[in-house]
């Protein structure tokens, strides 16, 4: 299946279990595929054969910071369903959610949840 890959979008949101997360906000970065069929694309060169990925960004930066969710893994999950409700050739979000400012007391580049959801 083809794909329109979105990496590193930067959003700034409150998600987190601690308290400080909900209201001093951190940064996070989504790696986003979204799988569909872009064959009539390719043929007609018609933006209206496939998905903007500009619209699938604001659709990301509406959705992913509306509410304070303890666990990025909702946060996620929230933003995947997002995405399929909203485009219907989409037939599978993989979003990988980073957060490099994490309050955990270790040298690391960042900790991830990457959810899957699939069209039934």
């Amino acid at each position: 299946m083809d794909k329109i890959i979105i990496e590193n979008l930067h959003i700034f949101a409150y998600h987190g279990v601690n308290e400080e997360e909900k209201i001093n906000g951190q940064n996070f970065y989504l790696d986003i595929k979204c799988s569909l069929d872009l064959s009539d694309a390719c043929l007609t060169d018609n933006l209206d054969d496939t998905v903007s990925y500009a619209k699938i960004i604001k659709t990301v930066k509406r959705v992913f910071p509306a509410q304070k969710d303890d666990l990025i893994e909702r946060a996620a999950r929230r933003t995947a369903d997002a995405i399929l409700d909203e485009f219907d050739k989409i037939k599978k979000v993989k979003i990988k959610l980073k957060k490099p400012e994490a309050p955990i007391n270790a040298d690391f580049d960042y900790v991830a949840v990457q959810i899957t959801v699939e069209r039934d």
